[in-house]
């Protein structure tokens, strides 16, 4: 019997506008489940702004949006508990405990996960051991493999991470690799945003490349060159007074 995968992440010309500034302008794209998708682009880009509005903290001025089939920003509240996130400043509770933090988390979403759930789950992130310090102890690296198993926590249809690999070291960018693939293989929809072009390339199967608020790119992996994706993504930024 073949289990049926919630639908992913469907984009058809989203605009963002704040106060004057056009933020996002004509966004398209789209995800399927079990896809490892990576947006690329220098700092101001949008891509931030993206995954908000996918994340449901901030709405479109314009478009079509469908995560997890729910339209955005009309079903907002569905959708979100089909979506996982990590976000660039991990907003964890500094004065509960790594357990307590994601216990007050499936709470929040109704779910009673066990207590031994939680300690194999820490003990996949690399936390054994810290499962009962105060956030406040911990190493920015430490924070960020936390807000990791906060994400991954409700086993999420979608997972949206910005820039995840900061802070971590590299047994703890290895262990994150490993987990995404892992959701991968269970039907997840992922996109995740970093400046790391050779790592995402690596990782990811579609490359999403922005600049100043519009789609240059996407791309699969397989439709790359010999050349591969840093070439891609050079020759969507040519130097001044360069034609594109």
């Amino acid at each position: 019997m073949t289990t049926e995968l919630k639908p992913g992440i469907i984009v058809r010309r989203l605009t963002k506008r704040i106060g004057r500034k056009c933020i996002l302008e004509d966004v398209d794209f789209s995800i399927q489940p079990a896809q490892i998708a990576a947006v690329i682009g220098p700092n101001g880009s949008g891509k931030t702004t993206l995954l908000r509005i996918l994340a449901t903290l901030m709405r479109p001025s314009d478009g079509d949006i469908r995560v997890a089939g729910y339209p955005l920003p009309e079903e907002a509240v569905l959708a979100r508990t089909h979506v996982g996130v990590v976000l660039h400043q991990p907003l964890l509770y500094s004065d509960l405990t790594a357990r307590e933090n994601l216990v007050f988390h499936a709470r929040l979403h109704n779910r009673e996960n066990s207590d031994h759930q939680i300690s194999q789950l820490l003990q996949r992130v690399g936390l054994a051991g810290r499962e009962d310090d105060l956030v406040r102890t911990f190493s920015r690296g430490m924070q960020q493999r936390l807000a990791i198993a906060r994400a991954i926590l409700t086993n999420p249809d979608i997972l949206l991470l910005d820039e995840p690999f900061t802070g971590l070291d590299s047994e703890g960018i290895v262990t994150l690799t490993v987990i995404l693939k892992q959701m991968a293989d269970r039907g997840a929809a992922i996109l995740l945003s970093s400046h790391d072009v050779p790592g995402v390339e690596m990782l990811a199967t579609r490359f999403l490349i922005l600049n100043k608020g519009k789609m240059q790119v996407s791309i699969g992996k397989s439709e790359l060159s010999e050349n591969g994706l840093l070439s891609v993504y050079q020759k969507s930024f040519p130097p001044a007074g360069e034609a594109q």
